[in-house]
């Protein structure tokens, strides 16, 4: 099943069926590769109980979706929200299956790093060419994109993000007389100059967080917050878009008003929202902030489900890395320090991505999922592994989940108070 899974994963990711000399073919070569990856699974023995939440919340979050577009007045909209949602709860669940192996979760990794440079090759050939091989050129005064789902450069760049510390775990591996390392490292710093290029403040942000949130779990808070806060005053002197970065400026104030219009819809339609994919019909602007989105979108039922789902696969690597990093076992070590690195960087993956999320409407991409499939299958085999992980059930969080979103709410609502103040002064 691995090899059709990194095969569609590639196809997702690269999508070379999107390149001019491609396109016209006419073959849904996603829709057979998921089928066949689907049957290979079914039929092989990679099959794994459904034990971690993740399995659960994310059908209950799409009939909820469905549902809240039978509220809105649309019966027949939550057929095609289910077919559209169905895609990436396949992709979410065959992923989680095959990274519960070490070595798959290893080969996942593999695709998308190499996936994120060959986007970045292209974007350096749009940067020196005008246009890539895919005939995409680049936009906004020279920002990079990509086809398909990464035609927005703050698409691409998430892509990118999540891929940096997925390319340095890769890099500790070692072998070949050193080759591999600095292969790793190089791609590891092409990735980066492809965020530079993608001109993307979210990623540019996503980048200090993931750097901060490691130097912090490293070196302590003081340390990170010294060099965050150097850090973010080189970034702003930068001839990028973060000179722009301020609530007063145009495009910042526009997200900041499109935040408060989801607030209101919430509070107008508390329970189910305004339908999933619904949030343009009420505001001029998409959401521009992946939690205001759902929120609005899906009420409160659909925004507390969801957002256990989110915090769950959060709070996965955190609960192994809480345990002591030293066995006092020489046999077992070197295999617990890697799970360790492997705990890490999926944290540090997930910060990245919704640092950037927290700036655009990317609530139901397949990226999303495909990240939410890798922790999940890693936490689920990992609690195989090692004794000593606790197991997240549903069943007994259900309160807390119900605090933890109204609380989440305030703080939203506030957040968009404070920074409209900020605006106005």
């Amino acid at each position: 099943m691995i090899w059709f899974l990194l095969v569609w994963l590639a196809l997702v990711l690269i999508r070379p069926q999107e390149w001019p000399q491609y396109a016209d073919l006419g073959i849904p070569i996603l829709p057979i590769t998921m089928a066949a990856t689907l049957v290979a699974w079914a039929l092989g023995r990679d099959r794994h109980p459904f034990n971690q939440p993740t399995y659960l919340l994310f059908p209950v979050f799409i009939v909820i979706g469905c549902f809240t577009m039978v509220v809105s007045g649309w019966a027949g909209g939550a057929v095609d929200r289910f077919l559209n949602f169905l895609p990436s709860l396949i992709a979410m669940v065959l992923v989680a299956q095959a990274s519960q192996s070490p070595r798959n979760l290893t080969r996942i990794m593999w695709v998308v790093c190499l996936a994120a440079l060959v986007l970045t090759v292209h974007g350096i050939e749009q940067v020196h060419m005008g246009a890539g091989w895919t005939g995409m050129p680049t936009v906004q005064d020279g920002r990079i994109q990509y086809v398909g789902i990464f035609s927005d450069p703050n698409d691409m760049a998430m892509l990118l993000v999540i891929g940096l510390p997925m390319a340095m775990l890769l890099s500790g591996r070692g072998g070949w007389l050193g080759l591999r390392r600095l292969f790793w490292w190089a791609l590891g710093l092409a990735l980066v100059y492809g965020v530079y290029l993608t001109d993307s403040r979210g990623a540019f942000l996503a980048v200090m967080a993931m750097g901060g949130v490691w130097i912090w779990l490293k070196r302590g808070v003081l340390v990170a917050g010294i060099l965050g806060t150097a850090g973010m005053a080189v970034l702003m002197m930068l001839p990028t878009r973060m000179q722009e970065l301020d609530a007063g400026e145009s495009s910042a104030y526009g997200r900041i008003e499109t935040w408060y219009d989801g607030i209101q819809m919430f509070i107008e339609h508390p329970l189910f929202g305004v339908g999933v994919g619904n949030f343009t019909e009420h505001s001029w602007l998409t959401a521009h902030n992946s939690f205001v989105l759902v929120l609005a979108e899906t009420g409160i039922f659909g925004y507390t489900v969801w957002l256990a789902m989110v915090v769950y696969c959060f709070l996965m690597p955190i609960m192994l890395l809480r345990l002591p990093a030293d066995l006092g076992n020489e046999e077992y070590q070197p295999l617990w320090t890697q799970e360790r690195r492997v705990a890490m960087t999926l944290l540090i993956a997930q910060v990245g991505f919704y640092a950037c999320a927290f700036f655009l409407s990317r609530s139901y991409v397949i990226l999303l999922y495909i990240l939410l499939g890798m922790v999940t299958g890693w936490y689920a085999g990992a609690s195989q592994r090692w004794a000593g992980l606790p197991a997240f059930r549903v069943q007994s969080d259900w309160f807390k989940w119900c605090v933890v979103s109204v609380l989440s709410i305030i703080g939203l609502w506030l957040v968009i108070k404070v920074l409209f103040v900020l605006a106005g002064s």
